[in-house]
C-alpha cells in the first residue's frame, strides 16, 4: 500500500488518541503537505523537532494498528465488500444461477463476520 495512504488511513482511524499538539504538527505535514521547514515557523520549534514528532507520530499510530489491527480489517471488509459486487455484476451481466450466487454472498459475508 503507497505510505501516504497507509498513514492516512492510521490517522483516520486512531489520529483522535493524539495530543491536540501531536494532531495539529501531523496534520499539517501529512495532510495539508507542509514542509517541515513552515511547521516549524509557524510553531516556533525546531526543523529537526517537527520531524521527531512527525516521526514519532507515525510509530505510535503504527503501534495502535499492531495491537488493534482496525485498518487492516477495514481493508480486508472492503475487499470482501468488493467479491461481493462481483458476484451480483456476474448474476446481472453473465446470468450466473441465482443459487450460485447466494451460495457465494453467504460465503463471502461468513468470512466477514469470522473476520470481525
Amino acid at each position: 500500500m503507497n505510505e501516504i495512504l497507509e498513514q492516512a488511513l492510521l490517522y483516520d482511524f486512531y489520529g483522535e488518541l493524539l495530543t491536540d499538539h501531536q494532531k495539529e504538527i501531523y496534520e499539517q505535514f501529512m495532510l495539508e503537505d507542509f514542509s517541515l521547514s513552515e511547521i516549524a515557523q509557524g510553531e516556533g520549534i525546531s526543523r529537526q523537532g517537527v520531524h521527531d514528532l512527525v516521526r514519532r507520530c507515525q510509530k505510535i499510530l503504527e503501534g495502535y494498528e499492531a495491537k488493534l489491527h482496525l485498518v487492516e480489517k477495514f481493508l480486508s471488509v472492503k475487499e470482501k465488500v468488493r467479491e461481493i459486487n462481483e458476484a451480483l455484476d456476474a448474476y446481472e451481466k453473465e446470468g450466473t444461477d441465482i443459487n450460485t450466487m447466494v451460495g457465494e454472498i453467504r460465503q463471502i459475508s461468513h468470512t466477514i463476520i469470522e473476520e470481525l
